[in-house]
């Protein structure tokens, strides 16, 4: 562990909503990350991993909850809308 940071807890992950289903390219979805606002505060997802966790009616492999997995790309937009960040998800799946 570092030092001075004993005890405090890290959140690994932050939510999003998904705004549209479909962009003009088949493989890109937006995602708006919640509580940034500017292009600047969304670069550092660039590169990291997106989870879009969902629930079924029927069990596959003893859980109702399943993952699709995506790849942040760009921010999109600019200060108004820096939110939203590209995503490679195939938007027919969700």
């Amino acid at each position: 562990m570092v030092k001075g940071r004993e005890g405090e807890r890290v959140r690994l992950y932050v939510r999003g909503t998904i705004p549209g289903y479909k962009s003009s390219g088949t493989v890109t979805l937006y995602v708006m990350i919640d509580l940034y606002n500017t292009k600047e505060e969304v670069q550092w997802y660039a590169g990291k991993r997106v989870a879009y966790i969902y629930k079924a009616k029927v069990k596959t492999n003893g859980s109702h909850y399943r993952c699709i997995w995506g790849k942040v790309i760009r921010p999109h937009g600019n200060s108004g809308v820096g939110m939203r960040v590209r995503v490679f998800m195939y938007p027919s799946n969700i």
